[in-house]
């Protein structure tokens, strides 16, 4: 008797799961996203398989070169969608790594902005589309820092120790080195890489974290007074606490262009573009960028956005800053260089 019981309850069990699976993905379509962490809510990824009937399975990356090594070594096919900023789009391209990008399949694309098609990484955007763009920019809690901060030079304060919280990402702040002393963000020249270098390592004492995925978290809490961090985690700690200042510093700051890209071999391809449709639409962009406040590049979707968007200068990014900006760049073999300083520095 006990044994027919448990024999009927394992049948319950078996056929509610079932159910439940049935209930998530009855069409048993799926789109394999890999992104960056925080950058799409989870409400309007619900919103998507709810509409579309597609379940998405969302895992998440810190960094390009995160993005890249997962992508890399994962079995072809594994992700449908990635988001890569500008540079790694075309180191992914010439490793052919990405399948061609095919616009006739997107009834939304006229929305995108053209200021922010056809740039130099990915000419014609014959392997990707953009997403938002975002902009480095120093974050400092008024409550406790009085001082002018108009320059990279002036995190070197001995004031700052252990109270400065940077961007875990070796292209940025490795080139934000390179700017606080003239140099190009972008360079290969050993002796303007000693010199970055050994900046760093008179930041060093000041440096709280490194930290990607959440930096602004640092400053909402307390833990550090100073961040270097991108536009849009800076608006938020904004809104947590009016007292947090935005400085686009005068040597310039770096610029990210996230997009879209599908890899060599994804097998959910339609499911894929579905997903990258469903983003371009005016209003779900605006829930993406309420949400994560970078800049912009829908044009419907900025039609959309109030003014506590687009009169903030930490999400609605300046045009003299974007023009004074700097994207990381391509360095091929040369990344040898930045990756050993970026050891001695961690």
């Amino acid at each position: 008797m006990k044994k027919l019981v448990r024999i009927t309850v394992l049948i319950i069990c078996v056929m509610s799961l079932s159910l439940l699976s049935g209930c998530t993905n009855k069409t048993g379509r799926v789109v394999n996203v890999l992104n960056w962490s925080s950058y799409i809510p989870d409400s309007v990824i619900r919103d998507f398989e709810k509409e579309t009937g597609i379940e998405v399975n969302y895992s998440t990356y810190s960094s390009n070169e995160e993005c890249l090594a997962k992508v890399s070594s994962a079995k072809e096919g594994t992700y449908d969608l990635i988001f890569p900023s500008d540079y790694m789009i075309e180191i992914m391209t010439n490793r052919k790594m990405l399948e061609p990008m095919h616009w006739n399949e997107l009834e939304n694309i006229d929305n995108l902005d053209p200021f922010y098609l056809n740039q130099s990484f990915d000419p014609g955007n014959g392997y990707s589309l953009p997403f938002v763009m975002a902009s480095t920019v120093i974050a400092v809690n008024r409550n406790h820092i009085t001082d002018s901060i108009t320059s990279y030079q002036d995190l070197l304060n001995e004031k700052y120790r252990n109270n400065i919280t940077l961007i875990d990402d070796e292209r940025i702040i490795i080139g934000i080195a390179l700017l606080a002393n003239g140099y190009d963000m972008n360079t290969t020249n050993e002796e303007e890489l000693e010199v970055a270098k050994e900046w760093l390592l008179q930041l060093k004492p000041n440096i709280k974290a490194f930290d990607s995925d959440s930096p602004k978290n640092f400053l909402i809490t307390g833990e550090s007074d100073i961040a270097v961090l991108w536009n849009a985690e800076a608006a938020l700690a904004y809104q947590e606490n009016n007292n947090i200042e935005f400085i686009y510093p005068k040597e310039g700051s770096a610029l990210s262009m996230d997009n879209f890209a599908i890899p060599k071999g994804a097998k959910h391809q339609e499911e894929a573009y579905e997903f990258i449709d469903y983003i371009l639409r005016a209003d779900v962009m605006k829930k993406i960028i309420e949400s994560y406040p970078y800049k912009n590049v829908n044009q419907e979707t900025q039609k959309l956005l109030g003014d506590d968007y687009l009169e903030n200068d930490a999400s609605n990014i300046p045009s003299e800053v974007i023009e004074n900006g700097i994207f990381v760049k391509n360095i091929g073999s040369s990344i040898k260089q930045y990756d050993k300083l970026w050891a001695e520095i961690k």
